[in-house]
């Protein structure tokens, strides 16, 4: 059950594989159940564990590449770099970006891209792991892929330009195409009313 978009500015949730936006009153936010992202655990560019627990009492945004992308990712990276910037000294603030080729991207890969695209790896942790618990993660979790996603298994590859915007309760609030720059200002633009909602 979901209301019509208040006339107040708030964020909606997005519950379901179509990634359609639902807004609730604060009485339904009590009583409705809402799709979370739920456990993870991967290592970074600097070597760290960045699990679900890391990141807890945080917002971040998560989005999925590769390093050796010659199309969209490098397009994400640098329209991401101005939420990075955006946020530079806000340690509430986190990005994950998940590397959809984790047998090519290493910890030492990751590093290179990160000294290669000026990453703060306080505040940005480039993410590998086992590839499947990513793919399950990206296409279960994130819905990366809407429906068709769940259809698929780690045989078929990944690529999506959708980045999301994640609550301190592991909620998904936000989904933009990561690859135009006027997402990444209402991603900015959002992030800060998250803040203000103090959720």
């Amino acid at each position: 059950m979901a209301c019509q978009k208040p006339e107040t500015e708030t964020l909606p949730y997005y519950n379901s594989p179509d990634l359609t936006p639902h807004w609730y009153t604060k009485s339904q936010l009590k009583t409705i159940q809402r799709h979370t992202i739920g456990h993870f655990q991967f290592t970074d560019q600097s070597g760290k564990c960045i699990s679900d627990k890391y990141i807890k009492d945080k917002i971040y945004i998560a989005n999925f590449f590769f390093t050796i992308c010659p199309s969209i990712c490098p397009t994400m990276t640098q329209n991401l770099l101005t939420v990075q910037e955006a946020f530079k000294n806000d340690r509430e603030i986190v990005l994950l970006s998940h590397s959809v080729m984790p047998a090519t991207d290493s910890v030492a890969q990751l590093k290179k891209y990160a000294e290669r695209w000026k990453i703060d790896s306080r505040q940005w942790h480039l993410l590998t792991g086992d590839k499947t618990q990513i793919y399950r993660l990206a296409r279960q979790a994130y819905f990366a892929e809407k429906e068709i996603g769940l259809q698929k298994d780690n045989k078929g590859f990944l690529h999506t330009e959708n980045a999301f915007l994640i609550d301190k309760k592991g909620y998904i609030r936000g989904v933009y195409n990561a690859t135009l720059p006027l997402d990444i200002e209402n991603m900015i633009q959002d992030i800060k009313l998250l803040k203000a909602e103090g959720v």
